[in-house]
């Protein structure tokens, strides 16, 4: 199928299915004579499962750090954790998780820091 069916079926635009490309997370499609992109339902799978870890809060590059063991998972969906899960995947999973707790402490003292100048009496 091309670009286009291909980023429709995968809930995506063309736009991101080149980016995918490009950023090493989907591998070369392979193209037509004319050069116009062909992708497997295993493509639109590929980027349905890219696009659920990219909504968990990975970056890009933390996905590209596991884009090679992508093509084991099968199907379309995430498997639940501990089911072929690998040691390099958890890792950039715990890296991340560390990075989003740190976030979040950081916001929280923001946020506090900011309803306490807020409260009667204070002053900003």
């Amino acid at each position: 199928m091309r670009i286009g069916d291909a980023a429709a079926a995968a809930g995506t635009t063309p736009r991101a299915m080149r980016l995918y490309e490009e950023r090493g997370l989907l591998p070369p499609p392979e193209r037509t004579l004319t050069g116009q992109r062909l992708y497997t339902d295993r493509d639109v799978a590929r980027v349905r499962v890219i696009r659920q870890l990219l909504a968990l809060g990975l970056t890009i590059e933390d996905v590209r750090a596991s884009a090679d063991r992508l093509h084991l998972i099968e199907g379309d969906t995430l498997p639940e954790y501990g089911e072929g899960v690998c040691d390099k995947a958890g890792a950039v999973v715990r890296r991340r998780l560390a990075s989003l707790d740190a976030e979040i402490e950081r916001l929280t003292e923001q946020r506090d820091q900011l309803a306490s100048k807020t409260e009667p009496g204070a002053r900003l």
